[in-house]
């Protein structure tokens, strides 16, 4: 039976990262709306409660009932969690009237509690909460405490229940990762089983026997969770999986072929189909972003049902969907976070079964188990590239011409990305996130060019940092690169006079433009 961390969700923006941090321990965990706490399962072996944009004392806050768990399996508060434990057991929550936000020192710590365990004193962590607790439930004691926030932790004296005011899953929060270990291995008493192989051996068996001898159909994107996700699948069922590749005409410079080219050489049976001529035809003219996108989105469908039909004794459909896309899709505070187009079931028109053999991965997860599985470096560690391609990166309507000059552009951004060695040794392209280059179409600059004058278009710079792309920082990449690249591209690209870079951070502003 595999052990698992129950982790609630009151609606906090880190929650995904406490799961991130929980499985980086090689123990596997669920996040769950805060109501869903499953009853009579065994494999649970701790429980952990999430923060909340919500004060304890809201009509609409988010409560649970406690006695489900509490003097049964061990329980973390955090943040709000905490100050639910406390007010649930006869402690005070109060507002203070200023919010405690930021990085703090734990002044007072008590060494010799387990969560503790391996701690300095004056440890630094992230607070983030409006209200305080201001009283502790009788049969609690303080475990720490900073100079601002005297019940900074605390711990019940009779059941296994540990509570902090801070967030430990954060990256400032310096020793929030041997806090969760504390807990979690020490603690709980996880056996660390949870790894990339650990999930191959048990997917290839579940996916046996989830669609048998079957055919399966696979819609390959080029990014990383459909690759590896097609790969998984052709290591349970060989012959068994067809794969479709539908290029819209708005991928990278070469990307079809040079896709196809991989997919083939993974020993993967892919149909490729350019069906450029219809995307373009039905974006002629089309401005509006959201348009653009459900143009793209509607024509996808027709394209791959059409050749999905073909196959005629498929009976499932496989997506690469993976555990932040259900998360988001999840209503957990009444709305949804972010809706995604393979989240939610199948057209009915199908008539095909779901199978989703990535759905309780996370993204670097997904990408351990592409080492796994023996996938090329190059392939793994590919940059997230939006659904509808560079079509939401060209500002305007789409033509053939401004595709061309997109591509080419982008092309040598990410090439010399790849090849600029950084002082570790890697390649800066993988110190981020995601990058790309962006044609803003509708406008037009004067250059020179020899002894010409020019009247052409703009190209901004994209590249970010980040650990899940809910929050992303503009990278500052090296001078030098930065002005190698315009250089090159200036130079080689026709229909380019001008380079800029994205200095904006997500929020305010999003990672892609349109």
């Amino acid at each position: 039976m595999q052990q698992k961390i129950i982790i609630l969700d009151f609606g906090s923006q880190t929650t995904q990262l406490i799961g991130r941090r929980v499985r980086e321990l090689d123990t596997f965990c669920e996040i769950l709306p805060y109501n869903k706490f499953p009853k009579d399962d065994p494999s649970v072996i701790g429980v952990i409660l999430s923060g909340s944009p919500y004060s304890v004392h809201d009509p609409e806050a988010f409560k649970v009932d406690l006695s489900q768990f509490i003097g049964k399996i061990p329980v973390l508060g955090i943040c709000y969690g905490a100050q639910y434990i406390s007010h649930s057991n006869g402690g005070k929550v109060e507002q203070t009237g200023t919010r405690e936000y930021g990085r703090a020192n734990l002044e007072h710590i008590d060494l010799n509690n387990r969560l503790f365990a391996g701690f300095e004193k004056g440890s630094q962590v992230w607070m983030s909460h409006g209200d305080t607790i201001t009283a502790i439930p009788e049969d609690y004691d303080i475990i720490a405490s900073t100079g601002d926030v005297k019940y900074a932790a605390f711990a019940s004296k009779t059941q296994p229940v540990w509570a902090v005011q801070f967030h430990p899953e954060v990256y400032h929060s310096l020793q929030g990762k041997q806090l969760l270990k504390n807990f979690v291995v020490n603690i709980c008493g996880s056996k660390q089983e949870w790894s990339a192989a650990s999930f191959v051996e048990s997917a290839v068996q579940e996916i046996r026997e989830q669609v048998g001898n079957d055919r399966v159909i696979l819609g390959l994107s080029g990014g990383v969770d459909s690759s590896v996700c097609a790969v998984l699948l052709n290591k349970a069922i060989g012959k068994n999986l067809t794969c479709i590749f539908v290029d819209h005409g708005m991928l990278r410079k070469n990307e079809f072929t040079k896709v196809m080219e991989a997919y083939k050489g993974l020993g993967l049976n892919v149909i490729g189909v350019d069906a450029s001529e219809q995307f373009f035809k039905d974006l002629a003219g089309v401005t509006d972003p959201e348009q653009k996108r459900k143009i793209i989105g509607r024509d996808f469908v027709e394209v791959f049902n059409a050749e999905a039909k073909k196959i005629t004794d498929a009976k499932w459909l496989a997506q690469g969907t993976i555990y932040p896309d259900r998360i988001e899709s999840l209503s957990i505070t009444g709305m949804v976070i972010k809706s995604h187009h393979n989240v939610g079931g199948l057209p009915e028109e199908m008539h095909l079964q779901l199978c989703e053999p990535l759905r309780w991965l996370f993204k670097d997860e997904v990408r351990r188990v592409g080492y796994e599985l023996g996938m090329p470096e190059r392939l793994i560690k590919r940059h997230p590239f939006p659904g509808p391609g560079l079509a939401v990166r060209i500002l305007g309507d789409i033509t053939r011409d401004k595709v061309r000059i997109l591509q080419d552009a982008d092309d040598i951004y990410i090439e010399k990305m790849h090849n600029y060695t950084m002082p570790d040794g890697t390649s800066l392209y993988d110190h981020v996130w995601q990058a790309g280059t962006v044609l803003l179409s509708t406008i037009r600059s004067v250059g020179v060019m020899g002894d010409e004058r020019t009247y052409e278009h703009p190209v901004a710079l994209r590249a970010v940092t980040s650990m899940d792309a809910m929050t992303a920082d503009w990278a500052h990449l090296p001078y030098d690169f930065m002005a190698d690249v315009s250089n090159e591209i200036i130079r080689k690209v026709k229909g380019v006079n001008r380079v800029c870079y994205d200095i904006s951070s997500k929020p305010p502003s999003t990672i892609e433009w349109e």
